[in-house]
């Protein structure tokens, strides 16, 4: 039986994953595993060890502790304010945020934070 840590490791990866746009298959090939090790990840049926946990970290742009957030015990059983949080929350924000990292670096992404900053001021 699947120990309940595991699980919930598991089922934030899968969240994680998705937030960041991400398939089973793309995240198995950058971890160097196959999608269906992938699933039985997500499914708290095989552990995560530590090396491939920090792997996905890095893959995902999320800090370690994302995976363990909510985690009965550990005095963060509410939901944060995350942007990781957010984004599994608002289809709109993951699409932004992967639009973002497309773009060439320097310039274009300087223009595009500048509009941003400009349409989110308050209506005069």
């Amino acid at each position: 039986m699947a120990h309940p840590v595991d699980v919930h490791v598991g089922a934030r990866l899968r969240q994680l994953r998705k937030a960041a746009g991400m398939s089973q298959q793309m995240l198995g090939e950058r971890l160097g595993l196959t999608f269906q090790q992938v699933q039985k990840y997500e499914r708290g049926t095989n552990r995560v060890s530590a090396s491939k946990l920090h792997e996905a970290a890095q893959i995902l742009g999320v800090a370690i502790s994302d995976f363990f957030e909510g985690l009965p015990g550990l005095g963060n059983d509410t939901p944060s304010d995350s942007l990781t949080v957010k984004m599994s929350a608002e289809p709109e924000l993951r699409r932004l945020v992967a639009l973002y990292q497309q773009m060439p670096t320097g310039e274009p992404r300087k223009r595009l934070l500048d509009l941003v900053e400009v349409m989110a001021r308050p209506a005069r």
